[in-house]
């Protein structure tokens, strides 16, 4: 594949060295084109050297083989990062004073942006105007990280980690269409953790690999991701918002506040279905004889629940004012609304998908687990050693309701998960 590089003149310049490194170790032929600014942060002879390829800012270069359409016309991908301000301004504007804005005007294929700027930049309402141009035109603009920033400044606004740029370029590659544009998209992922005492704790095996899976997948489609990680040791997917939990009940609350205005919920966390009732304050220490039996209670079924709400609000959301202001007709949102009024009054994720990990009767307990879950959507998959906790691979039948099951063959978790926005997107249409 021919991927473009464009690099413009930020801080975060030097950390594309990186990316252009995943790209060409993976076998990719890379152009870079960086701006004249980001040559005040790293040098020509540096793209060069690492591309294996000229390195140009200028249009005049090279004229005969016309350089400021070639490249573009060429290109399998562009990918900028990091994106500026500017050239996020010039991009949606149309402008083309240099060679990467003439090749961004002329590429026919996939466009990645990965902006890196200060936070008032970013939440600029002409920067957000930009991108929402750009997402509209069929761009792939993936949300910065928060983090620290130049200086001493902290928030919104910088570099993802180029090895999780890379990772959605990989999935924009695969040729999935944008789908999701403009979607929000909740996902939970990882395994939860119940206290027993301040030491241990009840838990399971997820590493939430297929969770993240979703989530970059879902970046590359177009999705606005929030991504609810339970107790997962991965480095955050380029693009989505991470809230880290740790139990049941963190879960909970945060799925319901994320999902509150979303269109898609995805319930991949595998959620401990029982927590002890009673947490001590104090390390449990070993005595002689045997130890006193520790009593469990329920956690809250969360993907049930949503269902239920859901239904429940039908009838609700039917006659409710379209107005979300206090002293609006029954029915209608306020101001004060909680994240489970919300749901309750019909505002929840008009798309709901749930997982079932199971060891035996493998479809016959996911046919049951859909009717009971009112889920929209239920991905079975057979767990046990060395099968989907830890894989890099699995294998799933996802359950429609009202539908016939579709088979995923055993494959990278990413193909499980280009298989549920398939199933998820035209229902959202």
């Amino acid at each position: 594949m021919k991927v473009v590089l464009g690099v413009s003149g930020g801080i975060a310049a030097y950390k594309a060295c990186e990316l252009l490194r995943l790209f060409t170790e993976s076998g990719h032929e890379v152009r870079v084109v960086p701006t004249r600014e980001a040559l005040r942060f790293v040098g020509e002879p540096t793209w060069a050297a690492l591309s294996g390829n000229p390195v140009t800012t200028d249009v005049w270069d090279d004229v005969h083989e016309v350089p400021h359409v070639r490249i573009g016309q060429r290109a399998d991908l562009v990918v900028v990062a990091p994106a500026t301000a500017d050239v996020l301004a010039k991009a949606a504007h149309g402008l083309a004073g240099d060679l990467l804005t003439n090749t961004l005007l002329t590429a026919r294929c996939p466009v990645v942006f990965a902006p890196a700027m200060h936070t008032e930049m970013w939440q600029h309402p002409a920067t957000r105007a930009n991108v929402a141009t750009l997402r509209e035109r069929g761009s792939v603009v993936i949300d910065p990280a928060v983090g620290r920033l130049t200086g001493a400044d902290t928030g919104p606004g910088r570099l993802p980690d180029p090895a999780e740029i890379f990772q959605v370029c990989l999935r924009v590659l695969r040729g999935r269409p944008l789908d999701l544009a403009g979607r929000r998209v909740v996902i939970s992922a990882g395994g939860t953790r119940e206290a027993i005492d301040p030491v241990r704790y009840i838990g399971n095996r997820s590493s939430g690999l297929q969770g993240y899976a979703l989530a970059r997948t879902a970046v590359a489609r177009g999705a606005q991701v929030t991504l609810v990680a339970a107790n997962v040791a991965l480095p955050d997917p380029a693009g989505a918002t991470v809230v880290r939990v740790e139990s049941a009940e963190e879960l909970r609350a945060a799925v319901l506040s994320a999902g509150a205005d979303a269109d898609v919920v995805v319930m991949a966390a595998a959620v401990a279905d029982f927590r002890p009732a009673v947490r001590q304050d104090l390390k449990i220490k070993k005595t002689d004889g045997e130890p006193e039996p520790i009593r469990l209670t329920k956690n809250p079924d969360i993907l049930a629940e949503l269902g239920e709400r859901r239904r429940a609000a039908a009838p609700m959301a039917r006659s409710a004012s379209p107005v979300a202001v206090a002293g609006s007709a029954p029915g209608a949102l306020t101001s004060s609304d909680t994240p489970e009024d919300v749901l309750a009054q019909g505002s929840g994720p008009r798309v709901i998908v749930g997982f079932a990990a199971e060891t035996h009767d493998v479809l016959a307990n996911g046919q049951a687990k859909l009717a009971r879950k009112g889920c929209d959507l239920l991905v079975v998959n057979q767990v046990g050693e060395n099968l989907a906790f830890g894989t890099p691979d699995n294998a799933a039948t996802v359950l429609v309701a009202g539908g016939e099951p579709v088979e995923v063959p055993r494959g990278p978790k990413e193909d499980v998960a280009d298989a549920v926005w398939d199933l998820v997107a035209p229902r959202l249409t």
